[in-house]
């Protein structure tokens, strides 16, 4: 397993085959990930602990235990915590292609490109 730790929280690889992946993702308490996109790849949240906002395309969605959020390829999307513990969420990923720079960020509150 692979970890990473972001401005935003961290995530956890938990398991990798050819062309899906799947992660634990930690959102700390009141912060959000960028406003992005990816091109080769659809994703699939199921919320486990916590509670939020998704933005998928234009919408936004209230989101806490149990709940699922599927963000097709090309869809823009984030993932925002509104509460006071962490938001904890399982990512499928499906795809060609999984690799973190296949990313379009549109806004990001810790100013990265």
């Amino acid at each position: 397993m692979t970890s990473d730790t972001r401005p935003w929280g961290s995530y956890t690889v938990l398991f990798k085959g050819a062309d899906f992946q799947v992660k634990r993702i930690e959102v700390n308490a009141g912060l959000r990930f960028s406003l992005q996109k990816h091109f080769k790849r659809a994703e699939k949240w199921v919320v486990v602990s916590g509670t939020g906002i998704a933005v998928v395309g234009k919408k936004e969605l209230p989101v806490k235990r149990g709940s699922v959020i599927e963000v097709a390829v090309e869809e823009v999307h984030r993932m925002h915590n509104t509460g006071k513990e962490p938001l904890v969420f399982v990512e499928v990923q499906l795809g060609e292609y999984l690799g973190e720079d296949d990313i379009v960020r549109f806004e990001d509150d810790f100013k990265r490109a």
